[in-house]
């Protein structure tokens, strides 16, 4: 094994250390903390959701086609309702380590 490898190594052994010692030293998250969590994810998916339902039906009143511009919109809430939770998410288990 080289040196840098080994220093490498060491690094990564402190850091986890560090980490753990952190989790340690923090309370344990709540139930309440656990469902406000569940609630913020479910609210960044649903508010895109209905703006997107909202948008499609207006479109569809105005410029009647053959496609389904409310279908389309609610795809696109949902994906970017998605992409809004993963955020989200990430950037809560980012504050926790």
């Amino acid at each position: 094994m080289r040196e840098g490898d080994e220093q490498d190594e060491a690094r990564a052994i402190a850091r986890k250390a560090r980490r753990l010692e952190r989790a340690r030293k923090r309370p344990p998250a709540s139930a309440l903390s656990g469902l406000a969590m569940f609630g913020m994810v479910g609210w960044a998916v649903a508010v895109p959701v209905l703006a997107g339902t909202a948008l499609g039906v207006w479109i569809d009143g105005r410029w009647p086609s053959e496609r389904s511009w409310t279908l389309i919109c609610i795809l696109a809430g949902g994906a970017l309702g998605c992409l809004n939770a993963w955020y989200w998410v990430q950037r809560e288990g980012r504050s926790d380590g």
